[in-house]
């Protein structure tokens, strides 16, 4: 089989997750592209170690020990990933990229004092929150 049949699959597999890396919205399926564009480079690993072993006399397969490799840290990958996907969906409810990095970014303020000119910008959100030092008497 020529080297290139492997190759051309491999650039193509490649292409369409870096496409999907690129023009997708959703962090799963940008996982998922990742995965494709890792898949690709495996299959380019396999076909050089195998083209190469026909031309050396001692072949040591070190194509095929990287790609071993490399899906492992794929698969800790893909279950890194997964898990903090679903931990932002839970507590974002969304798991939508653009959504995510506005919400990462924080809330404006008006000065260094927060919007109402209070030094703690959550007891400004909460009128009839306690003042600090009344929680520190409550507790005592």
């Amino acid at each position: 089989m020529h080297l290139a049949y492997p190759v051309v699959l491999s650039s193509l597999l490649f292409c369409t997750g870096l496409y999907g890396v690129l023009a997708r919205r959703n962090a799963i399926l940008v996982l998922m592209s990742v995965e494709l564009m890792l898949n690709a480079v495996n299959l380019n690993l396999v076909a050089f170690d195998v083209w190469l072993s026909r031309t050396a006399e001692e072949t040591l397969h070190s194509g095929q020990a990287l790609t071993l490799f490399t899906i492992t840290i794929a698969a800790a990958e893909i279950g890194i990933g997964l898990a903090i996907v679903l931990a932002v969906h839970r507590n974002r409810g969304t798991a939508d990229i653009d959504k995510l990095r506005d919400t990462a970014e924080g809330p404006e303020t008006d000065g260094p004092d927060g919007p109402h000119g209070s030094e703690d910008p959550a007891a400004a959100e909460e009128p009839g929150r306690p003042e600090p030092s009344e929680k520190a008497e409550a507790t005592a």
